[in-house]
């Protein structure tokens, strides 16, 4: 089967050869877990319990009536410590749970989320998009009214460095993400449904086409990042351009991770809320892996778990490299959206350059960037706060992959500053 691309995007060094073959592992229950109540894209949680109340793993313990927005869960039960706020792996400080497990635990049983139709189900379980979006999956299986979404689209690209927990998870699961694939594709009447899973992983490959049988394609992609974007695998698939300022409905797809529709399978047939996720650590720890982590769990015990550092650490990054967050301190929980943790070297990383550094007009950023943007331009504005020039050149269409900060040659924060001007845009529409 032909092989999908997409113009600009880069291949930088994949480094997953340490996890890529390791099978998944349960990471033993913590002393403490920390569960925030915004572990998603809309409005935060309020939490439903007090400090001494008894809980239960599933149980419900922060809710919203917000559409945008997703259910919290207890991991474990045991008793609330605390109710407070905590820091989080992208810098915010939001509302938080802080419970004390049990000592003895069984992580096979959980409260049950209410039975109802596919989107209360999912809904109810707290189901977000875990490839780091985070956004709530019932929002998404919820298209305008008139908007025929034709295709659903699943993501199993896994194009950032080091990460390799949705290429484990494709290999041992592959039965739960093609269920979950189904479950979409008949809750909003889509007659196509497609995997795409970059050309590095033929085991993921094999084990979803074991699975799919004749009723989902099982697609082949050049392995080339931003691959995974969902943007990117619409128009690989679909020859289609999402309209600028639209959802992807509005190209008659959805685009969902295939941890995602792993998790939605387990919502819908076993009613099971989303309450631990897979993570990969790697770079320079002893044990680097594959684990099956409880939500809530701090990142310096998971770490720990690990086998703790391996050589001297320079950074440590929530996700991959291309943009995951660096850590100011490691006493953050998981939450949904966090896919990995890779510590660095010193060796390993850029040197901070202080100061503004010049664009030297190479185009660099404009040929890589899979949105067609030029970036450059948009950061040039942005440093000088001046919001109106930036908005000329679209920021709000970039999606955040990072390549133009990872090509520049004079290593200008472009991504930090495209960042800056796409808020300050939409804050902007928002006024209005």
């Amino acid at each position: 089967m032909s092989k999908a691309a997409f113009k600009g995007g880069v291949h930088p060094p994949e480094h997953k050869e340490a996890t890529a073959a390791l099978p998944i592992e349960w990471m033993p229950v913590p002393t403490r877990l920390v569960v925030p109540m915004s572990q998603h894209l809309g409005a935060p949680c309020a939490p439903l319990v007090a400090a001494g109340d008894r809980v239960h793993r599933g149980q419900l313990i922060g809710s919203v009536d917000a559409m945008v927005s997703a259910p919290v869960h207890s991991p474990v039960n045991g008793e609330v410590a605390s109710v407070g706020t905590c820091l989080t792996a992208g810098g915010m400080r939001v509302p938080c749970v802080t419970i004390t497990p049990d000592t003895e635990q069984d992580l096979r049983s959980f409260a049950p989320v209410p039975d109802g139709d596919v989107r209360a189900t999912v809904r109810a379980a707290g189901i977000v998009g875990l490839g780091g979006a985070t956004f709530p999956s019932a929002v998404k299986l919820s298209p305008p009214k008139g908007v025929e979404v034709g295709t659903v689209i699943l993501n199993g690209c896994e194009c950032e460095p080091y990460l390799t927990c949705d290429h484990r998870l494709m290999v041992e699961s592959a039965d739960r993400v093609v269920a979950g694939a189904r479950i979409m594709a008949d809750t909003i009447g889509a007659k196509r449904v497609v995997i795409g899973v970059e050309e590095n992983k033929p085991d993921a490959i094999a084990a979803l086409r074991a699975e799919a049988g004749d009723g989902i394609e099982v697609r082949s992609l050049v392995t080339r990042y931003p691959q995974g974007a969902e943007k990117q695998l619409i128009w690989a698939f679909l020859k289609k351009e999402v309209p600028h300022g639209k959802l992807p409905a509005a190209a008659g797809a959805l685009v969902h991770n295939v941890a995602t529709a792993a998790a939605i399978a387990d919502a819908v047939d076993l009613r099971k809320p989303l309450t631990e996720r897979v993570v990969t650590v790697t770079g320079r720890v002893a044990r680097p892996g594959n684990y099956r982590v409880l939500l809530g769990t701090l990142v310096s015990d998971l770490i720990e778990f690990a086998g703790g550092f391996s050589g001297e650490v320079g950074r440590v990054v929530a996700g991959g490299p291309m943009t995951g967050p660096a850590l100011a301190d490691l006493d953050v929980p998981v939450s949904k959206g966090t896919s990995g943790i890779v510590v660095f070297g010193p060796d390993e990383i850029a040197p901070l350059v202080e100061g503004d550094q010049p664009c030297i007009r190479c185009g660099r950023c404009s040929e890589g960037c899979p949105m067609f943007l030029q970036p450059f331009l948009i950061g040039t504005h942005a440093n000088r706060r001046d919001w109106t020039s930036a908005e000329l050149f679209h920021p709000v269409d970039c999606i955040e992959c990072g390549v133009c900060s990872y090509v520049c040659p004079t290593r200008r924060p472009l991504l930090q500053l495209i960042r800056l001007a796409k808020a300050a845009v939409m804050a902007k529409g928002e006024r209005l």
